[in-house]
């Protein structure tokens, strides 16, 4: 058994549980944005040309706060959010290395989605406070689509991410766009330049902007 077949079975054992379950975590990721979209989608009323400019500079909004999470945070170790760093840096980075990096069953979505708690706590501590804020100062339209931006650009995240660690023979591996994308991250799981470059795990907006593209 080679080492990181070592550190794999170690850390099933360790940090997933029996009553883990992928698929469920999955179906959460996927309910939780879709329905947020909807139930906000529902109280949307007759919006204004200028207030469409909120999905947009969510957008990139959301692109900046990725970049900089993965970046400043789950690669180096930040007092009070340290776990972020462990979870990310030394077991993420572990599991996956950039010569094994499809996941063996849906047990491994454990060490890919983001954990539910981690999903409602953010969610909970900056885009809902973000969103009321917004319906305060501008109108409830613009809370509304960036709550929607928001929770759309996660589901995305979540959708790339996963689709990075798929084994190379899926059908997803082959559309052009995510071949793409898929070999950027390839290379930030290069040890020699994890905490260097490709932090965008998204479109690499970010990485652009700050010189940390890597092709």
């Amino acid at each position: 058994m080679d080492r990181n077949a070592a550190y794999r079975a170690a850390h099933r054992r360790e940090h997933i549980g029996p009553h883990y379950s992928g698929k469920a975590h999955f179906a959460f990721a996927l309910a939780f944005s879709l329905g947020g979209i909807a139930l906000c989608a529902a109280f949307l009323h007759d919006v204004a040309p200028l207030e469409w400019l909120a999905v947009p500079l969510t957008f990139i909004y959301a692109n900046m706060a990725e970049y900089a999470g993965h970046r400043w945070v789950m690669h180096r170790r930040v007092r009070g959010l340290g776990l972020i760093y462990e979870r990310h840096a030394r077991q993420h980075h572990r599991f996956f290395t950039h010569r094994h990096m499809a996941l063996e069953g849906w047990q491994d979505c454990r060490v890919v989605l983001f954990p539910v708690v981690l999903m409602v706590f953010f969610f909970g501590a900056f885009a809902l406070p973000v969103g009321l804020l917004l319906a305060w100062l501008v109108s409830a339209n613009v809370a509304l689509l960036f709550v929607i931006t928001a929770l759309a650009y996660y589901l995305n995240y979540e959708l790339l991410h996963l689709a990075y660690h798929l084994p190379e023979s899926s059908v997803v591996s082959r559309w052009p766009l995510l071949r793409r994308l898929r070999r950027l991250h390839l290379r930030h799981h290069d040890p020699a330049l994890m905490a260097r470059a490709n932090f965008n795990i998204t479109y690499p907006i970010g990485d652009w902007l700050f010189r940390t593209h890597r092709i």
